[in-house]
């Protein structure tokens, strides 16, 4: 019976032997037989990786990210605030330089307006004179030349004392209407290098086109009417005749 209890004894301690072993030393020493004992080694580290959480990385990673977003957050209301500044100082010059030079067109349109009904004020009352002038081109027209140009007696004196009224008056109503800008031409008379003065579609309205031998094409040959300017501009076209030889 002693001998159980030393056998007892034995296999816990024995055993408790195996628990410590297995907990303390990473490896055990094989047995080589089922009788052999079992010899401890001294206990010997296991080479271990060290391994590296990457969450405060990320951590930081996001935080920084989260910074910048915060840090533009807080810029943009700023920038986007001076960028809209910049645009609407840049729309309040365009409009400003835009009405600036509608104003000057305004101004120069209503003085030419101005100028043009001061000019041509009176352009309706002069052509309603003009059928005037033309009845007193026509009574001098009338009177023959042989007798204008004969000498001064008593048979003639009455007609010369008429044609004389009459060039009298025609040239004291051209002299008024001529103070307001109106005035005749006459497309018999020679040009500036002393030649015939030739069709010109702005000037002279074509009534008629006949052959002329010893003229050249387009030169004016008859006047029906004589041409009115008022302040420059045609406001009767003169009726003429026009050579066209081929």
């Amino acid at each position: 019976m002693f001998k159980r209890m030393l056998l007892r004894q034995a296999q816990a301690s024995r055993s408790l032997l195996s628990v410590r072993s297995a907990s303390t030393a990473p490896l055990a020493i094989p047995r080589t037989s089922q009788f052999q004992p079992q010899l401890l080694r001294p206990f010997a580290r296991r080479p271990t990786s060290r391994y590296y959480s990457t969450e405060n990385k990320t951590e930081d990673g996001e935080k920084q990210e989260n910074g910048g977003a915060e840090s533009e957050a807080t810029e943009d209301p700023v920038t986007q605030e001076l960028e809209a500044k910049k645009k609407e100082v840049i729309e309040l010059k365009d409009k400003y330089v835009r009405s600036v030079a509608d104003f000057l067109n305004l101004q120069e349109r209503t003085k030419r307006e101005m100028e043009n009904a001061r000019n041509f004020a009176i352009q309706r009352f002069a052509i309603d004179l003009l059928d005037s002038i033309d009845n007193f081109d026509r009574a001098l027209l009338a009177v023959p030349a042989d007798k204008l140009s004969a000498a001064k007696t008593e048979d003639n004196k009455d007609l010369l004392d008429l044609v004389s009224g009459l060039k009298m008056t025609q040239n004291i109503m051209l002299n008024a209407l001529q103070k307001h800008g109106l005035q005749r031409f006459d497309p018999d008379e020679p040009g500036e290098d002393g030649k015939p003065q030739k069709f010109n579609p702005n000037r002279h309205e074509a009534t008629f086109m006949t052959k002329a031998e010893g003229k050249e094409d387009g030169e004016i040959m008859y006047t029906q009417s004589k041409g009115f300017t008022l302040n420059g501009r045609v406001l009767r076209a003169a009726k003429v005749g026009v050579v066209k030889n081929n």
